[in-house]
């Protein structure tokens, strides 16, 4: 079976020069409602039980964990040229050197990270993702990721976003009252410990595993180690009591069993939660590195050399030239264009999205833009691959 995945694979890149392009990967959350920015009809957004379409994940390999979920949910495919399709994570699994270059697939398994587009009509609840310790205890991956609010689009309602808790809020002295909201489960004050943060088009933040986060509404672009884990934290959000167990959903058992809710304050990066200097630190403005009459280049999704975004703006008519160090997926998030002589379309999803193999990204590629409007493409990289990536600047107390 891997043997037949390869063949076509390796048909695929020699006929496509390593430009593969994928089709949308539509993710269903129950506990919110939809922001309707994705694209689709407005029928497609609602899918019953499921819920609401309300992510879209990019070149992805990690299955959505969903309480009620379809099978192979969030996991892209290649779209072949003969029309057919190939899921992208068994094509990492057939044929890593194709896609991720034989000195990469021998120390890294896959793309190892998780891109999304998330979209909703209301801001995500205050939730926390595990850090590597907590996360390994119940077999699951920590989650640091970091955000980029891309132009064009409405920020919604609530366009601003709870991060961290207040400076003075340690565990001595805000703990037990997070773990009397997280008894009680009843409503949504829990979020009296936190600051909110007024979101702004072409801004961003890392936001790094074992920190409290309630995302607001405007449409973002989010890069991330390779993991769906979370535990909510915040009870009544859109009108609606949240099902319990996603406070639970990722703790061990063991832990489950022997502290119940306060198995979570164990989940708090309580310095970094409480950082006087948590805006200096956390937030990811672009960082232009590389301009060409026509073209500019920014760091856009840094903060750790887990993975690694920047964003290509191409005026109308030109053309840019730009060699990356591995494979990487691309969104084209407006205008059309060329991307190695292939038609690509911001805002139509199939026309929008490629993956380039590695032996294809180390070589020059050509993006000319063909339209009217600025042409922007968003990179996405993997771990390891831009280790020169920048950092925020650490503000000390």
């Amino acid at each position: 079976m891997l043997g037949d995945w390869r063949a076509r694979l390796s048909e695929e890149v020699a006929s496509t020069d390593g430009l593969l392009r994928l089709d949308p990967a539509w993710v269903a959350r129950d506990w919110l409602p939809p922001g309707r920015r994705l694209g689709l009809a407005e029928a497609a957004y609602d899918v019953g039980e499921r819920g609401f379409i309300c992510e879209r994940w990019l070149a992805s390999t990690t299955r959505a964990d969903n309480l009620v979920g379809v099978e192979n949910e969030g996991l892209s495919n290649v779209r072949l040229t003969d029309g057919s399709t190939l899921d992208l994570a068994e094509a990492c699994t057939a044929a890593p050197d194709l896609i991720l270059g034989q000195k990469y697939a021998d120390t890294h398994s896959g793309l190892g990270r998780l891109a999304k587009i998330f979209d909703y009509g209301a801001r995500i609840p205050f939730h926390i993702h595990p850090p590597e310790t907590q996360a390994r205890r119940a077999g699951r991956n920590s989650k640091d990721e970091a955000y980029y609010f891309p132009p064009g689009v409405s920020l919604g309602n609530h366009p601003e976003s709870f991060f961290g808790l207040h400076p003075s809020a340690d565990r001595e002295h805000a703990g037990p009252g997070i773990l009397e909201e997280l008894q009680r489960w009843d409503g949504d004050s829990v979020l009296q410990f936190s600051r909110a943060y007024q979101l702004i088009p072409e801004d961003g933040y890392f936001i790094p595993s074992g920190v409290l986060h309630a995302p607001g509404t405007a449409v973002t672009i989010e890069l991330q180690e390779e993991s769906d884990a979370m535990a909510m934290f915040q009870a009544l959000n859109a009108g609606k009591i949240i099902d319990k167990e996603l406070l639970f959903k990722d703790v061990c058992s063991e832990d489950r069993c022997e502290l119940g809710e306060a198995a979570l304050l164990d989940w708090v990066d309580w310095k970094e939660n409480t950082d006087p200097f948590f805006y200096e630190n956390h937030r990811t403005p672009p960082l232009p590195f590389r301009s060409t009459e026509g073209a500019t280049e920014s760091w856009i999704l840094y903060g750790s050399a887990k993975f690694s975004g920047k964003r290509l703006v191409i005026s109308p008519g030109w053309t840019d030239i730009s060699t990356e160090n591995g494979v990487y997926s691309l969104l084209v998030w407006q205008g059309r264009g060329t991307i190695g002589g292939v038609g690509v379309q911001g805002g139509v999803p199939g026309a929008d999205e490629l993956l380039v193999v590695h032996d294809r990204a180390t070589r020059a590629l050509s993006v000319r833009n063909t339209g009217d409007v600025d042409l922007i493409v968003v990179k996405l990289f993997g771990p390891d691959i831009n280790v020169d990536s920048p950092r925020p600047a650490r503000h000390m107390p």
